[in-house]
């Protein structure tokens, strides 16, 4: 049986698996790079191209990530697409999200907590 994961890391581990940056620092980064250096009214009205090409950049690695969740609480990770309703932002995918993964082998693999 594996020890449980501290928030530390988990942060770490998810990190090492996909991207080595993180997303809310770039995130934030991109839009002042946005601001700063185009043309704020180019930029006017919403529109951050840099910002929206760091965001294409990474939706495949959180999608990855994502769905690894999943398949931890022995969910498929086709669930994720019950977020699209307003239902599945609120419950079960939050509450899926939070709790423990399963202990041992499950239909997607081996336990990564096990020593």
């Amino acid at each position: 049986m594996g020890l449980a994961m501290n928030f530390p890391q988990a942060i770490d581990s998810c990190f090492k698996k996909y991207v080595t940056f993180s997303g809310r620092i770039l995130n934030l980064v991109t839009k002042i790079l946005d601001y700063t250096i185009l043309d704020v009214s180019f930029v006017g009205h919403g529109l951050h191209p840099i910002n929206f090409a760091f965001s294409l950049l990474i939706i495949l690695p959180g999608i990855a990530v994502a769905v690894r969740r999943m398949h931890d609480v022995n969910r498929s990770g086709w669930w994720l697409l019950i977020e699209l309703t307003i239902i599945g932002i609120i419950y079960p995918i939050l509450v899926w999200k939070c709790t423990k993964g399963t202990t041992g082998q499950n239909e997607f693999g081996s336990d990564p907590l096990a020593s």
